[in-house]
């Protein structure tokens, strides 16, 4: 039997943990989270030039790889990330490693289940797949929903750190849950809690939207847990791109905004989808709008003019933000601390 592991990104590492030690017969060993042993190692391994989730991906694999497993998962993306796999194996094998890398994502598709069963010789219940998947896929969309509540409100709390332990608790209970109708329970047991949570009401917040690089802005340790600084502010988030949104809804998405806005062809990665977000911030009221990317992002490179020229037009501020593992936590907070300043003088 194999000991499989994969990269960490954000919460959703609940659901890939739950989705794979219940429908493989192998052993999973869930990875632990990103610290800043993860990225050291994953920098001192990586090309100097390379960007960042890469170094954090790798990270993730090596520890992955010490805890014993034999096998890795990996995943394609719309940019160099759908080459990481390639370059990562060839790494990892210099290194001594002796184990197998499975690209989940090839040429925009996932790896069919008869692929993974004789190409890669995987073990899986395959009469217990589809009700799992579509248990995890759920969880995906249940966890989106309740996060996207909680960074517009979680900066009007009464009581700090009540929206953190319900999310907590929540994520604890999704990955013991028994089935669909009882995660579906949960569901509703948690979204009826966190909007029982009591809200000072005199509190204007800060409207501020996220846009970036996917990996960036979706796992928090890699923006330095940017969403909690901007929350301890005052300041209400929209960040529009999640897993639900990449997996489920972007396909039709793109259509929709080569249609609808000034852009009218693919730009790469998440580049359309930054710009088109940026112009409804924009339109709709919102105090201003941060773009996050790793360095050496060429996609978000292109955007970036665009992005600026549309806060111009509109008069709404942007900050910019270009992570590698020199940024520092210090750094990126005074740099928040001034960009929401500046939001409330420009308010008054």
């Amino acid at each position: 039997m194999a000991k499989i592991s994969y990269p960490v990104m954000g919460n959703y590492s609940v659901a890939a943990y739950y989705l794979l030690s219940n429908v493989l017969e192998d052993e999973v060993i869930k990875p632990p989270d990103i610290t800043s042993k993860t990225v050291e190692i994953g920098t001192r391994y990586s090309p100097d030039f390379v960007c960042s989730p890469f170094k954090y991906t790798l990270g993730t694999l090596l520890e992955g790889l010490e805890q014993g497993a034999d096998t890795l998962l990996q995943m394609g993306g719309g940019c160099r990330y759908g080459y990481y796999h390639e370059l990562q194996e060839k790494v990892l094998s210099d290194l001594g490693y002796s184990f197998k890398l499975i690209n989940l994502v090839s040429g925009g598709r996932a790896v069919s289940i008869k692929s993974l069963l004789n190409d890669y010789d995987l073990h899986i219940k395959k009469t217990k797949f589809p009700r799992y998947f579509i248990i995890a896929k759920k969880m995906i969309y249940y966890i989106d929903e309740i996060e996207d509540y909680i960074r517009k409100n979680r900066c009007c709390e009464k009581e700090k750190g009540t929206f953190d332990r319900l999310s907590k608790q929540m994520l604890e209970d999704f990955s013991g849950c028994k089935g669909y109708f009882s995660l579906r329970r949960l569901y509703k047991k948690y979204d009826e809690e966190f909007k029982h949570i009591e809200l000072d009401e005199t509190i204007q917040p800060l409207k501020i939207g996220i846009v970036g690089e996917l990996y960036t802005i979706m796992e928090p340790s890699s923006n330095h847990y940017i969403e909690d600084m901007l929350s301890e502010k005052g300041v209400s988030i929209t960040r529009y791109v999640n897993v639900t949104y990449l997996l489920f809804k972007k396909k039709k998405a793109i259509k929709k905004y080569l249609k609808d806005s000034f852009i009218h062809y693919p730009m790469g990665a998440d580049a359309l989808d930054n710009i088109y977000h940026t112009q409804y911030f924009c339109e709709n009221g919102y105090d201003g709008i941060i773009h996050i990317k790793s360095s050496f992002c060429t996609p978000e490179i292109s955007a970036m003019p665009i992005i600026e020229s549309l806060g111009q037009k509109y008069d709404v501020p942007v900050l910019f933000f270009s992570m590698d593992m020199n940024t520092s936590r210090v750094g990126v907070q005074t740099r928040i601390d001034a960009f929401c300043d500046m939001l409330e003088r420009k308010r008054e």
